[in-house]
Parts: C-alpha cells; sequence; structure tokens
C-alpha cells in the first residue's frame, strides 16, 4: 500500500513538473516566437539592405560585442541568478535585499569598464577582426552597447532569479520590438555605416525595458558594512568567472569560426556562415531560453539532492527534445525556402552549412540540461575544463573542417564537436550526481536520432521533390507524436481550453482525459 501511494506521490510531482517546464517553455516560447518573428523581419530588411558580404560584417561586429560584453559582465548575470534563487528559498528578506542591491551596483559598474576596454583597445581589435585599423572608430562606438547590455544583463538576473517569467517574457519582447524598429530604420538610411549604431540602438532598448520591470522587484532597504558588501561581491565574481570563462570560450569560438571563414574563403563565405548559424539557433534558441531561465533556479534550489536534480535535468530533456525534434525536422526538411524566406536568394550556399548545423543543434538540446547540474552544484572547476576541451575541440575541428570541405565545414565542425561534447558532459555528470538517461529518453534518442539521420542523407541520396515530400511526411508525424505526448505531461484541467480543443479535434488526445 506504502509503495502504491508513493508511486501516486511522485506520478503527481512529476506532473506539477513537467507543467512547470511546459508553463515557463510557453512563456518563454510566446515570447521567442514574438522574437523570431521580429528577427524574420530585421533579418530579412538587413540581408536586402547590406547582402552577403555586409552580413558577414554585422556578424563580425555582433562577436566583437559578445565578446567584450562578456568579460566585462564577469559572469554576474548567471552567478547573479544562482546568489538570488539562493537567497530567496531561504526566505531571509535582508539576503535578498543585499543580493539584489549588490547586484545592481556591481552590474553598472563592471558594464562601464567593459565599455572602456574596449574604447582602449579599440584599434587592436579592429586590425584582428578586420585586418586594418581603418574600422577603430566603429569598434570603439561598440563601447556603447557593452555598457548597456551589461547593465541590462544585470537587471534582467534580478527578475529571472525572483523567478517573474511572466515580466522576463515581456522585457524580452518589447526590447526586440523596439530595437528592431529602430536597427532597420538606421540601417536603411546609413547602409553599412549603420550596423554598428544598430547595435547600440537594440542594446539601448534593451537597457530601457530591463530597468522598467526589475524596477517592480522591490525589496527591503537595507544598510550594508564593508563585509556585507565584500561578501557579496566574492560570491558573485567568484562564481560569475567560472561563468564569464565559459561563455567567453563559446563567444570565442564564435568569433574565431567566422574569422577563420573569412580569412580562408572571403566576406561573402562569411555571410553566409552567420545566415545559417542565425537560422540554426533560431527555433532551437527558445527552448534553451527556457532552460536558462526558469529550469536553472529550480535546480540550484534542489542542487544538494543528486536524485531530484537528476529527475528534473531528464524531465526537461524529455519536454526539450518533444519540443526541438520537429522543428530541426522542418527545417532540415524546407532549409532552401527557410533561407530564401530569412535572407534571399543570393544565400543558397548558406543551406548546406544550416543543415549541419541542425544535427549538432538537437545534440546541443540533448546534453544543455546535463551542463547545468554543473552550474547548479556550483562545480567552478570542472565546468571550466570541460568548456576549455570542449571550446578547444571545435576551434581544431573548425580550422581543419574548413580546410578540407570548404564553407560547409565550419557546419560539420560544429556538429562534430557536440558529439564530443555530449559524450564528455555525460561521463562528468554522471560521476558528480550518478545521472542516467531515463528509458523515456533513451526511446526518444532512439526514434529522433535515425529519423533526423534519413531526413539529412535523403538530400544527398533523392532528388529534390523526393527528399521533401519524405522530410515533410516525417516531420509532420513526429509534431503529432510531439504533440500528443506533451499533451499527456500535464493534467488535462490545467490545459488551456482552446488548446484542449485544438486536442481533441486533431484527436491528439483521448476524449476520456478530459474526465
Amino acid at each position: 500500500m506504502s509503495t502504491q501511494i508513493q508511486s501516486a506521490e511522485l506520478s503527481t510531482a512529476g506532473k506539477k513538473t513537467y507543467g512547470q517546464i511546459l508553463k515557463s517553455s510557453a512563456l518563454i516560447g510566446g515570447s521567442s516566437a514574438v522574437n523570431i518573428g521580429l528577427s524574420m523581419v530585421r533579418t530579412k530588411v538587413m540581408a536586402l539592405l547590406l547582402e552577403p558580404a555586409g552580413i558577414g560584417l554585422f556578424g563580425l561586429y555582433g562577436s566583437i560585442f559578445d565578446l567584450v560584453r562578456a568579460i566585462g559582465g564577469m559572469g554576474i548575470n548567471t552567478s547573479g541568478v544562482r546568489q538570488i534563487a539562493e537567497a530567496v528559498g531561504s526566505g531571509d528578506s535582508q539576503r535578498i535585499a543585499r543580493t539584489v542591491t549588490t547586484l545592481r551596483r556591481v552590474a553598472f559598474i563592471l558594464g562601464a569598464l567593459g565599455a572602456l576596454l574596449l574604447v582602449i583597445f579599440c584599434k587592436p581589435v579592429s586590425h584582428l577582426s578586420f585586418g586594418s585599423t581603418q574600422r577603430a572608430g566603429s569598434v570603439a562606438l561598440l563601447a556603447l552597447a557593452v555598457f548597456f547590455a551589461d547593465v541590462s544583463a544585470g537587471q534582467g538576473a534580478v527578475v529571472q532569479g525572483m523567478r517573474r517569467i511572466g515580466d522576463l517574457a515581456r522585457m524580452s519582447v518589447l526590447g526586440a520590438f523596439y530595437g528592431t524598429v529602430f536597427s532597420i530604420l538606421i540601417v536603411y538610411f546609413y547602409g553599412e555605416r549603420g550596423i554598428v549604431p544598430s547595435l547600440v540602438c537594440v542594446a539601448a532598448m534593451g537597457i530601457l525595458t530591463s530597468w522598467w520591470y526589475s524596477r517592480k522587484v522591490k525589496v527591503e532597504r537595507v544598510s550594508m558594512t564593508f563585509a556585507d558588501i565584500s561578501g557579496e561581491v566574492s560570491a558573485l565574481l567568484q562564481l560569475g568567472f567560472v561563468f564569464m570563462a565559459v561563455n567567453l570560450m563559446t563567444l570565442a569560438v564564435a568569433y574565431l569560426v567566422r574569422i577563420i571563414v573569412l580569412r580562408q574563403i572571403g566576406p561573402e563565405a562569411a555571410g553566409f556562415y552567420q545566415a545559417a548559424w542565425a537560422l540554426g539557433g533560431l527555433y532551437v534558441g527558445f527552448i534553451l531560453q527556457a532552460m536558462g531561465t526558469d529550469f536553472y533556479p529550480r535546480l540550484t534550489a534542489v542542487a544538494n539532492d543528486n536524485a531530484e536534480c537528476n529527475r528534473l535535468v531528464n524531465e526537461q530533456a524529455e519536454v526539450g527534445l518533444l519540443i526541438a525534434g520537429p522543428g530541426v525536422l522542418g527545417t532540415l526538411t524546407f532549409a532552401p525556402l527557410v533561407i530564401q524566406i530569412f535572407y534571399s536568394a543570393k544565400f543558397g550556399p548558406a543551406v548546406e552549412i544550416l543543415r549541419w548545423i541542425c544535427l549538432g543543434m538537437i545534440l546541443r538540446v540533448a546534453s544543455w540540461p546535463m551542463g547545468f547540474i554543473l552550474g547548479a552544484k556550483g562545480a567552478r572547476q570542472t565546468i571550466f575544463w570541460s568548456e576549455f576541451a570542449a571550446s578547444a575541440i571545435q576551434i581544431g575541428l573548425a580550422w581543419f573542417c574548413v580546410l578540407g570541405f570548404g564553407l560547409k565545414g565550419a557546419g560539420i565542425a560544429f556538429f562534430a564537436s557536440y558529439l564530443l561534447y555530449g559524450g564528455l558532459i555525460y561521463a562528468i555528470v554522471r560521476s558528480v550526481s550518478g545521472f542516467r538517461w531515463t528509458a523515456a529518453n533513451r526511446r526518444l534518442g532512439l526514434l529522433f536520432v535515425p529519423l533526423v539521420a534519413l531526413v539529412f542523407v535523403s538530400w544527398y541520396c533523392l532528388p529534390p521533390l523526393i527528399a521533401a515530400m519524405l522530410g515533410a511526411a516525417i516531420t509532420l508525424v513526429c509534431g503529432i507524436y510531439s504533440a500528443r505526448m506533451l499533451s499527456q505531461m500535464i493534467p488535462w484541467e490545467r490545459i488551456p481550453r482552446g488548446v484542449q480543443k485544438v486536442l481533441l479535434l486533431l484527436r491528439l488526445v483521448p476524449r476520456e482525459r478530459q474526465h
């Protein structure tokens, strides 16, 4: 009898967890869907105005901005979420106030230092990136974007750490909307000279919206001694430094791959790679964003309970794969159409790179939840060295694959690096928390991996029309399967009425479930 009761309790807990995962995924995913729409508009207009070479330049400036922002931010946007989540979990209002106040101040100071750093080193950065110092002025102007983005990230960490997911979603949508409108206008009037001002504009809109929503987080006024301040700053920076180093390695890889493509093949090739990379991560991006937004704070709260930690990771991975699988299959199938819609016919060479990147993205969705175990447990050295190894492997693969296979080699390198990273991170978390894949996730792997491989290979073995029809049929079947599985993961009464009607109309849920 007690076993049945325990089983029922576990089942209920699982349903609640799946419900929370799907709710946060819906909120963040909904905002990401709007952002995807805005990105489609922005990308299409930019592609028409700038053409492939200009898009390549846009991607390189974006990489510089991301790199310096990561250095200046010192990872406190991630460590700050962890610190605030821990403070909230303690129920100590004084501790919450100290952490929030310190985070806001440190974000401002670090943002200013990061901006100053870019201004000082604008000439060397310009020479390394573009082969001359002619663009040093534009690089220096990026300092404003760095400052705005770092302060905005700190404010966003406050909202996320307090798990105000709705505010975080609205903040994301408004920042993207205003950034899109103004950046398009700037590039329209100034062309290539407007690329950097457009990036500054997007960051400026981000800081305005993040300030608006972070001010809603009310904390007590606290008087902090020097010991209090130094203790909070130390906690933020110790773990933050590791997150910064990890993020920096990821961004450095993206930056160096673009330089490899630019130097080895040319500016247009860099534009094709940028187009494929942006589209490859577009759909998967909202899944990964949902993981970092709500899943990470929840995982941090149970980080000392290995069994609970592993259960949450398995459930997050299961939901992620069910959502990502049909999307990746659809992108593989309709890659030429996707490139044409988002960019133009001139970006045709990006199609093959996009397909290879899609292969890597499905592996990314599976491996990311495991990596959060290390962050939640604060395993600083393990995080650093595992990411260092993964970054070194990806850069090495990019160099050899681009030399050996040309432009598509950049996509091949991304896929191969995530094959190796997935095995590496699984071995690490298995030793840290005893993590194992559940039977449900193993079944999903056995379902999606062969189907993704089949759709990918079909484009090399079958006539285009037959390959497209096969891919469309597989995508449709997998989409129905995923919808059916996701609908069964949460109690029927918690599913919105509109969604209930659609599920019943499409016969994705047995009618008896509504009772």
